[in-house]
């Protein structure tokens, strides 16, 4: 009976994982629709707007990849953490103060290196395979 419950248990809990990415992939694609949108209304692109098209291309990616594998790569949300920094740079740098520009920036940078060290370890120290009958 146990073992029934966790079955159940595990499925409801799938399902529930699909709608979320579902949603979540749907939400993307409607702000898409809407930067695209403003684009068009203001008649010209700024680097702001492609960055944030941007930061949703890889949230789709990743919604994706998850979807695909059940398995989210940490690179995934640092590379958009990285590109989100780097928007708000772009667009407040007139109005911030100095510290708060090297604080952004040392910020980018520690992600950057983060992002290069977890790609070291991916390829130097791999994780050992699963053995699929375990």
């Amino acid at each position: 009976m146990e073992k029934k419950y966790r079955k159940y248990g595990l499925i409801s809990i799938k399902a529930v994982e699909h709608l979320v990415l579902m949603i979540i992939a749907i939400a993307t694609i409607v702000a898409i629709g809407q930067e695209i949108l403003h684009i068009f209304e203001a008649r010209e692109v700024a680097l702001a707007d492609l960055l944030l098209l941007f930061i949703y291309l890889e949230v789709l990616a990743m919604v994706s990849h998850y979807a695909e594998s059940g398995k989210l790569p940490i690179r995934m949300p640092l590379y958009i953490a990285i590109v989100a920094l780097a928007r708000y740079l772009i667009l407040d740098m007139k109005a911030m103060d100095d510290w708060r520009i090297v604080a952004i920036s040392v910020s980018t940078f520690i992600l950057a290196s983060t992002v290069i060290v977890i790609r070291w370890g991916q390829l130097k120290l791999p994780y050992p395979r699963r053995n699929e009958n375990s």
